[in-house]
């Protein structure tokens, strides 16, 4: 797993995992040479010694590359960083068709039919490149927070040749084709078949063919006729239902041609619904659906047990990692592989039955057709096969060969039946078993009730820094699922907490709540520094030293930059003379200052300020001015911009040369109520908190609470210098008898 600051090819930071699947992660990361956020799949490691998988992984995700379509999340990069091999895709923000149809029950027909035509444009663009999806289905397919709708997971997809496409990649049986279900080759109309399987969902809020395991599914795909979908929704225009009927058509050679056919007729329906321009093929005596045969069910069955029974391993470790999942904000997941990517990503709860068979499909595709097809498991029971029937030889002989009196001595003998018992009693199970159960993740007080109760005993054995928080379980020995004697130890190690963590993001934000997010993230030392900004708001961050993403001990001192507002524009608007010439000025409206200065000091003006605030521009832009855009004025005078600022009242005062904080009318009382987090080398002695402040340009330090110790964290309540907004509370602690600075905040104080 990687941590959040690494980089990948010199260029992809890693922000943080947002996904996790059975052969790879998923992260956020920031691309530093564009200036954007992507994410990166990564291959997990105990794939990358198996060189046909990252052959294949390489190859495949390059050919995927080359699909450059806004119908489908884009691949930007492929690479291998001492090792680690990863793809650089699209993050996009945005709900799975899945739990879109979940939360709308179905959808309009106008609604499915624009969402129809879009995965067709992605799907005609991936087919006319050679690629076959080979796994459309709600869950692969994102409408984002624009309204876009776009396929991805493009996983199990391969490149369609005739040498090329494999009948071992099945995606989800309810999406299926009949001819994946039956092994045969999947092409470009097993896509749409998945579509129309998929339009049938959205129309009417489920799957057609449903059961208990994907056997009994898949039969159907082969031998059932699906409900008509307007047996669920009575008002399903004709021309719509006609179409779904000729995707799922389960001969290939029954349905559309290829995509572009169904786009035709889908915009054909949305104007004439009712019309019969759907041209089916008839479905001659010889070619009507057939009850299968038992042999055949059972051949059917016998492939999905030996893909279940193969893949079972690496399936309930992805059924695992994506049930434990947290669903979220803004993004999606491929519930095939790697929960794919976004901010954070949806679950899927629904699918787990269907899980087996296309995480051994996924390690099938990535095996050419030349190589060994025996798997290491096969070749492992292959070999013990060969080890079994040579003791039982060797053990047949003895016995043979004692009863003709060719072995006389027992030493000989007795070796090989000790051999032979020694065998047969390591296979044999304890006689109080137990099955370790898993406490990672888990505090050592619910460890030790976990372990008790099973009568085993817990054993502490150190402590490891870990991205996990202090004192939980990191990892044990022996590991979960292992059969150990009632009454062993199990030994746990529990994390220090992350030695290193990375800044957070507090770019833009109030000055208080950088603070808190900073002390959440374990940094006691901030240092504060104020200057002048046309674009941030008055104290909010403009910058953070170090920057945002950086990993760096949680004892180091984080530097934030803090608005006090634009700086005087004197020195940098001269004077321009008044000419004869005239000049026309435009509106200036929702610009940024700096920009606005430039335009108008290229037209020979000059400008002052005013500030105000409105919430139809942002801060720093101009939402006033005067003259009115559209005046001629001559060159040499004066334009007044009115720039939208969080405190206009203390900007024009500034601006007047008074101090930021004078009012007009009375002087104000000023109050802080702040909470402060604990600093990580504060000892707990005796300690002094003061607060300084500037008051009519000189530093005063007065002090605020002093005794033996002070608990964190620590509400403050304080009153400050009158009319000002801003001051430094001082935390000292009593070493040696003297008084050392442990730590600074600053805090805001308002009038009371």
């Amino acid at each position: 797993m990687l941590k959040a600051g690494a980089v990948l090819g010199n260029r992809y930071v890693i922000v943080g995992r947002i996904g996790s699947g059975g052969m790879a992660d998923v992260y956020k990361a920031k691309d530093n040479k564009l200036e954007r956020s992507v994410a990166v799949k990564v291959m997990k490691a105990e794939f990358k010694s198996d060189n046909n998988f990252v052959k294949k992984f390489t190859r495949e995700a390059q050919a995927a590359a080359g699909l450059a379509n806004p119908n489908i999340v884009n691949v930007f990069d492929v690479g291998d960083d001492n090792g680690v091999y990863y793809i650089v895709m699209e993050l996009v923000e945005g709900i799975t068709l899945k739990e879109y149809i979940s939360k709308k029950g179905k959808l309009s027909v106008r609604e499915a039919t624009s969402i129809a035509i879009q995965v067709c444009m992605g799907l005609a663009a991936a087919h006319s490149a050679g690629i076959v999806h080979r796994d459309v289905k709600p869950q692969n397919i994102i409408i984002s927070t624009d309204g876009k709708v776009k396929v991805t997971d493009f996983g199990i997809a391969k490149a369609a040749s005739s040498n090329t496409i494999s009948s071992n990649a099945m995606g989800s049986v309810h999406y299926s084709s009949p001819e994946q279900v039956r092994g045969g080759s999947a092409d470009a109309k097993s896509d749409i078949y998945s579509l129309g399987i998929t339009l049938y969902e959205m129309v009417t809020g489920r799957v057609p063919f449903d059961g208990d395991t994907t056997v009994a599914i898949a039969i159907k795909h082969l031998q059932d006729e699906m409900d008509p979908p307007s047996k669920y929704t009575p008002d399903l225009p004709y021309s719509l239902e006609q179409i779904i009927y000729k995707c799922t058509q389960k001969g290939a050679d029954r349905r559309y041609a290829n995509v572009d056919e169904v786009i035709e007729d889908l915009k054909h329906s949305l104007v004439d619904p009712n019309g019969q321009f759907v041209s089916l093929v008839p479905l001659s005596d010889h070619a009507k659906t057939v009850a299968m045969s038992a042999a055949e069910v059972a051949a059917i069955r016998s492939v999905s047990d030996r893909k279940s029974a193969t893949s079972g391993k690496s399936a309930s470790k992805s059924v695992s990692e994506t049930s434990t999942a947290s669903s979220g904000k803004t993004s999606f997941m491929d519930d095939d592989d790697d929960d794919l990517y976004g901010e954070s990503y949806f679950s899927q709860d629904d699918e787990e039955e269907d899980v087996r068979p296309r995480r051994r499909s996924r390690r099938e595709d990535f095996e050419d057709e030349d190589d060994d097809p025996t798997s290491p498991l096969e070749k492992i029971m292959t070999i013990g096969g060969f080890v079994i029937g040579a003791i039982i030889i060797v053990i047949l002989i003895f016995f043979i060969g004692r009863a003709a009196g060719i072995f006389k001595g027992g030493n000989k003998a007795e070796s090989v039946e000790s051999s032979v018992t020694s065998v047969v009693e390591s296979t044999e199970p304890l006689a109080n078993a137990v099955q370790v159960p898993s406490i990672v993740d888990l505090t050592e007080q619910e460890a030790e009730t976990v372990l008790t109760n099973l009568g085993l005993k817990a054993v502490y054995a150190g402590e490891e820094p870990a991205d996990k928080d202090k004192g939980l379980i990191i990892r044990q020995d022996p590991v979960a699922g292992t059969s150990v004697e009632e009454g062993s130890e199990i030994k746990y190690y529990r994390s220090s907490g992350p030695a290193s963590v990375a800044v957070p993001d507090v770019l833009g934000k109030p000055m208080a709540d950088a603070q808190s997010q900073l002390a959440a993230a374990g940094f006691a030392n901030v240092n504060i520094e104020q200057a002048a900004s046309d674009t941030v708001a008055v104290n909010n961050v403009i910058a953070v030293t170090p920057g945002v993403g950086e990993v760096v001990d949680k004892t180091a001192i984080i530097t934030l930059t803090i608005s006090n507002g634009p700086a005087p524009q004197e020195s940098s608007t001269p004077e321009q003379p008044i000419t004869g010439e005239m000049v026309t000025i435009s509106s200036y409206g929702g610009l940024g200052q700096d920009e606005v200065v430039s335009i108008l000091q290229g037209m020979g003006l000059n400008v002052a300020f005013t500030y105000g605030h409105s919430d139809n521009v942002g801060y720093g832009e101009v939402m006033g001015q005067d003259p009115a855009g559209g005046t001629e004025i001559p060159q040499g005078s004066t334009v007044t911009l009115t720039i939208n600022v969080e405190d206009p009242d203390a900007m024009n005062a500034q601006a007047a040369g008074q101090p930021t904080n004078q009012q007009a009318g009375p002087v104000s009382n000023m109050s802080c109520s702040q909470r402060l987090g604990a600093p990580s080398n504060y000892t707990n002695g005796p300690y002094k908190l003061t607060l300084e402040q500037t008051v009519n340009g000189q530093n005063t330090e007065t002090t605020l609470a002093e005794g033996a110790s002070i608990a964190f964290p620590y509400e403050l309540k304080a009153q400050g210098a009158q009319d000002v907004s801003t001051g430094i509370v001082h935390l000292y602690e009593q070493v040696n008898g003297s008084y050392v600075i442990r730590a600074n905040w600053t805090v805001p104080f308002t009038a009371s």
